[in-house]
């Protein structure tokens, strides 16, 4: 249906999503079609080790009156590449990614919507953590990294790391040809380059609830460092971004 407007692309980014994709899709499509835009479904998977790429496909035949694309990496690449190449695949006036996990739930899609419909450019979960035996040190993990987003680069945002993001299609393109981190960085660095271009971005409180039911691909400690060490380097880069004449920092979207 290649002439039909799309209101949403969704992005499905997939590394061994086995345990959950086909139950959280149902989600999602049942999320969907209860709301009033149109929608696509694009898969991106990042070379899964299990069967996930099996069930994108028989997901393709079970709802194949439905605009479900598909794209296989031939290597891993990190979540932020595998999201990128979905949005640069969209044909929506609005491409966004949820983790599909669902631990921010997909019911939250209908306000992203209305955000950026109502003037924002993105428009992002808030994660707001529930009680939960166990979360604890991701929340304290969490909330110190958002602090230290916004006393190192300046900025005032309050989860630049969660995956649920939502933008207006023909303003986040150029941002993403500027990015330079294809992993976990990814989502800071595209959402503080979106800021300091003057986009603005609506931070939408969304409750979080963790799954114990699958394993957590984060290694705390690596991942905190690795994510420190790249939060300093960005640093330099915020200033030069926020020395430019606004001009320069935003030019014509596609």
């Amino acid at each position: 249906m290649p002439d039909q407007h799309i209101d949403l692309s969704l992005v499905v980014a997939c590394y061994n999503e086995e345990p959950e994709l086909e139950d959280s899709m149902r989600q999602v499509v049942q999320i969907l079609d209860s709301a009033r835009w149109s929608y696509e479904i694009i898969f991106v998977d990042d070379c899964s080790q299990d069967r996930t790429r099996e069930i994108i496909e028989e997901l393709l035949v079970k709802y194949k009156g439905k605009n479900f694309r598909k794209l296989f990496h031939e290597k891993n690449t990190g979540r932020g590449r595998t999201v990128a190449d979905g949005i640069r695949l969209a044909r929506g006036d609005v491409a966004g990614f949820i983790d599909i996990d669902l631990e921010v739930h997909a019911r939250y899609i209908p306000s992203m919507m209305i955000a950026i419909q109502n003037g924002a450019d993105l428009a992002t979960a808030h994660r707001i953590y529930k009680v939960q035996l166990g979360l604890f040190n991701r929340f304290i993990l969490s909330t110190g990294y958002a602090w230290l987003v916004r006393h190192l680069l300046g900025v005032h945002l309050k989860d630049t790391e969660t995956g649920y993001k939502f933008f207006k299609r023909e303003k986040i393109v150029p941002v993403l040809d500027q990015v330079e981190d294809e992993r976990w960085f990814w989502d800071t660095e595209v959402m503080v380059r979106s800021l300091l271009r003057g986009y603005r971005i609506e931070e939408i409180p969304c409750l979080f609830i963790r799954r114990y039911d699958r394993q957590s691909t984060v290694n705390v400690v690596r991942d905190s460092l690795d994510y420190l060490v790249k939060l300093w380097r960005f640093r330099r880069v915020a200033r030069q971004l926020r020395a430019q004449p606004q001009a320069e920092r935003t030019p014509d979207v596609l």
